[in-house]
């Protein structure tokens, strides 16, 4: 990796330091870093696997199985390194439809996880979790639930009930996707004043002030899309002033300006994630910025690929520079180490993980380089261990 966080605050403002928080745990350049592999288990898998990727030579090891635990789709790691968090995607969980998230001890030596507890998410099919910067909370997207909530996290990592729980309200035109409000994801802004979450059901991005103190949750306000657009996921660009949503339903990137001091998003435009005359069917999965700023990212299900924008540094507007095959199918995530060197990407359809090395003049990935196979990966998650 060639910058270390306290090098990266030098570099840009803060939001990018928050924004790069779960690869920044990564270790000093040019040292390996475990990625933890978040998986549906209704198959071959059997919970979280690790492996190592290795910057210098952009290759991966093979994955060693790290915890058993039932669909694990999105994993966060604690600020101090030690605990990593998995939401796991059920309907049920302790007698009640509510799915339910768990933490886990990082063996720094050998890198397994060791379960510590389990609590309820507050609402089915949990699908994204981050934890803040202080360490003192947790906060979940609950996508069958439509609720997003926060649990307290003790000194020991170990979870408490939740502390706080919103229930989204609101439908969309597409009646089998949007009969109601579905919470596809909880962002932090970097003073993590305010909490977003993209509905993919309400085709809102509802806005939330958030007390670290109290690790509570208040409405603040909502930024509507386009109707049926069903927005998924998020990215901060590195300025603070800028936040893309990709949309699952349309195969779209919405960008918003974003004034950090209100918490209010305001709509700057909207393009499409696939080339033109695409006529399959598709869904979005994952969008990132890279690090400079100077990118963005979406992944495209159906068509496989990774869809490249420029990024214009003073408006925050889009420019599509095209669509690269991302070398197996249905890539429902992916990352970007922080050199922004490389993307590592998962392949829910294809059960494998590869690496693509970025041309730092264009952004756009090469060829898939080095893969290893992991049945159903769904969530990849770079963590330094000591």
């Amino acid at each position: 990796m060639t910058h270390t966080l306290a090098a990266l605050a030098r570099l840009v403002p803060v939001v990018a330091v928050a924004a790069l928080a779960a690869f920044a745990l990564a270790a000093p350049a040019g040292k390996p870093v475990a990625v933890y592999v978040g998986t549906y288990t209704d198959g071959a898998s059997r919970g979280i696997y690790r492996l190592t990727f290795d910057a210098a030579a952009g290759t991966l090891t093979e994955p060693v199985l790290a915890v058993d635990t039932t669909n694990p789709s999105f994993l966060a790691v604690h600020p101090s390194g030690r605990f990593l968090y998995a939401a796991g995607e059920i309907s049920s969980f302790g007698g009640a439809p509510t799915g339910k998230v768990s933490a886990f001890a990082i063996d720094a030596r050998t890198g397994r996880l060791d379960l510590l507890n389990e609590q309820p998410s507050e609402g089915a099919d949990p699908c994204h979790l981050v934890v803040d910067k202080t360490g003192r909370n947790l906060l979940v997207a609950n996508y069958s639930g439509g609720t997003v909530a926060v649990l307290r996290i003790d000194a020991d990592g170990r979870l408490t009930r939740a502390s706080s729980v919103r229930v989204h309200e609101g439908t969309g035109p597409d009646k089998g996707r949007q009969e109601k409000a579905h919470a596809h994801g909880i962002y932090l802004d970097a003073a993590e004043r305010f909490g977003l979450s993209p509905d993919l059901g309400a085709d809102r991005v509802f806005v939330y002030r958030f007390d670290a103190a109290k690790g509570t949750l208040e409405p603040h306000g909502a930024a509507p899309l386009e109707p049926g657009s069903g927005p998924r996921h998020l990215a901060f660009h590195p300025s603070g002033r800028f936040v893309y949503v990709i949309n699952e339903l349309r195969s779209t990137v919405t960008a918003f300006s974003y004034d950090a001091e209100k918490g209010a998003l305001a709509t700057l435009q909207t393009v499409s994630t696939l080339p033109a005359g695409f006529a399959g069917e598709n869904s979005t999965a994952e969008v990132e910025v890279s690090p400079d700023g100077r990118f963005l990212y979406g992944s495209n299900r159906g068509h496989d690929s990774l869809a490249v924008f420029a990024v214009d540094p003073s408006s925050g507007r889009l420019t599509a520079k095209g669509q690269v095959p991302v070398g197996g199918k249905t890539p429902r995530h992916f990352t970007i180490d922080p050199s922004g060197r490389f993307v590592l990407a998962a392949h829910q359809g294809s059960g494998t993980i590869a690496v693509l090395r970025i041309d730092p003049a264009t952004g756009l990935p090469g060829a898939g380089g080095a893969k290893v196979r992991v049945d159903r990966p769904v969530c990849l998650l770079p963590v330094a261990l000591p």
